[in-house]
């Protein structure tokens, strides 16, 4: 899984290219040249939060917001 970097101003310029690259793994976004943000794909962002619910190190809500949100 690639690790993408990008500036702050990188992201604002062109995020399509942040998102096309969260499609395969994290994107780091700085602010002054210190990480300051992670950007995932949603399933990503499931998957890592339904894994951390598994492991008893959070509970997640029974009505995902996510999910409500993807049936609008």
């Amino acid at each position: 899984m690639p690790i993408t970097t990008l500036t702050s101003r990188e992201f604002n310029q062109d995020s399509g290219r942040a998102k096309k690259a969260a499609e395969k793994g994290p994107v780091i976004i700085t602010d002054r040249g210190k990480p300051s943000h992670v950007l995932l794909s949603i399933a990503e962002y499931r998957r890592l939060a339904r894994a951390l619910a598994d492991l008893g190190g959070a509970d997640l809500p029974d009505d995902d917001p996510i999910d409500l949100a993807d049936q609008l």
